[in-house]
């Protein structure tokens, strides 16, 4: 059975080196994930990826069922998730192109079914830090081992979209801490660790967020940024995936273990 996952949206709608042994529909409680999930196997690994905004990206990102996504993934027996994302560039240093290993998430989005635990099942879970440290410390050694120039932390601030950011706002979340800006990454991570799912997040920044640059952003430009950086994405894969990875020493297979009130 695969044990990995990987779930990408923009500019990155496949897996080229994977080699795909099947294709597989979920249906979830929580009604029908984005698209099908394709098996197969990635450097000799199995891994089981999902297009986020679906093969035709046509699913905005406050419409994502983010639910089914990760439920879909855990049916499937996936108990470790690679999550990549295109982002904006908010700090100095993150120019179009560069790959983050996120360690931190601040979540701005609203309106969306953000857990699980939704009934007479009272939980909260532990998201002191939001991503595995396992798999960060694997991504971050497989970057080297690639002679990717990853940075090796980064918080994400997580908007609702589909509308880009003003430059007032992004200003604001510079302010806060905020490296990148996406509209993804939450609840995804969250929904990972309700699910005890390890789970890492990859941001790519694809652009430089609003009033961080003289000129308007367009979403065609994003798309664009993101597929050229597709090759680095895959060559951070393939060498993450060609690697021994480690058994599991972080806490995130038992992240409901003291979250039930």
């Amino acid at each position: 059975m695969p044990d990995f996952g990987v779930i990408a949206g923009s500019g990155i709608y496949n897996m080229p080196d994977l080699e795909i042994i099947d294709s597989v529909k979920v249906g979830t409680p929580y009604g029908e994930p984005s698209d099908s999930y394709r098996i197969g196997k990635f450097a000799g690994k199995e891994v089981v990826f999902l297009p986020r905004h679906g093969s035709k990206h046509h699913i905005p990102p406050h419409r994502i069922n983010y639910r089914a996504n990760i439920w879909g993934f855990r049916e499937l027996g996936i108990s470790r998730i690679l999550s990549i994302g295109a982002t904006g560039g908010i700090s100095k240093g993150m120019m179009p192109g560069t790959i983050v290993v996120l360690d931190q998430v601040i979540d701005m989005t609203s309106g969306r079914e953000a857990t699980f635990f939704d009934q007479d099942d009272v939980v909260h879970i532990d998201f002191t830090n939001p991503f595995c440290p396992d798999l960060r410390h694997e991504l971050i050694a497989a970057a080297s081992d690639a002679g990717i120039k990853a940075v090796e932390k980064g918080t994400y601030i997580a908007v609702n979209g589909p509308r880009l950011e003003t430059a007032a706002e992004i200003r604001a979340f510079a302010r806060l801490g905020a490296d990148v800006v996406g509209m993804t990454g939450m609840p995804e991570a969250a929904l990972g660790r309700e699910l005890e799912i390890c789970f890492s997040g990859v941001a790519v920044v694809s652009n430089a967020a609003a009033g961080m640059a003289e000129e308007v952003l367009t979403a065609t430009e994003v798309v664009e940024a993101m597929q050229k950086a597709a090759e680095q994405v895959r060559m951070l894969l393939r060498t993450f995936f060609g690697r021994d990875i480690i058994t599991h020493a972080c806490t995130c297979r038992s992240a409901l273990k003291n979250a039930h009130m």
